[in-house]
């Protein structure tokens, strides 16, 4: 972890690691997760609130959370090209998301560190994602179009000889 308190920590480029991060501490009960939740990218808050972090805790937190990933988590990709249709307001994203949290087969463990988020869509839904959960499902339109990502993926990485 290469950072110090005039740079910015790994969670503050990634929501998905402040959330994790976010649920360590609050499990522990540990009062630095009001310092944590301070965005620390602005220069403001880094001149007003920058005393107030402890950048030896950082690291242990940001550590415990690189461990987390490498050992619960594994990631796949797809290439979708246009951000609209990746991210947009009727991109796949949203429709993946809105998928994931309407399913009523798929829930977290009973020990899934995501029920100690102090965020309660977290809590209740079982995503590490707060936004998009009200999104409707994948339509056939989305299915269509996940296949054809899934095709110019696997064409990409067997271009590369990675399979």
């Amino acid at each position: 972890m290469n950072f110090d308190s005039s740079k910015t920590a790994p969670r503050e480029r990634s929501i998905f690691r402040k959330h994790i991060g976010r649920a360590l501490l609050n499990k522990r009960r540990d009062d630095y997760l009001k310092i944590w939740e301070i965005d620390f990218t602005s220069r403001r808050n880094r001149d007003e609130f920058g005393h107030l972090r402890d950048i030896q805790k950082e690291k242990e937190v940001e550590s415990a959370i690189t461990k987390i990933l490498r050992k619960n988590f594994s990631f796949r990709f797809i290439i979708v090209d246009d951000q609209l249709s990746r991210m947009g307001s009727e991109g796949l994203e949203r429709a993946l998301i809105g998928t994931l949290s309407h399913c009523k087969l798929c829930s977290p463990t009973g020990n899934w560190l995501g029920r100690h988020s102090p965020k309660k869509q977290i809590k209740e839904i079982g995503l590490w994602l707060v936004h998009h959960l009200k999104a409707n499902e994948i339509s056939e339109a989305d299915k269509s179009a996940i296949l054809n990502a899934i095709t110019k993926t696997e064409k990409w990485i067997e271009s590369r000889g990675a399979y």
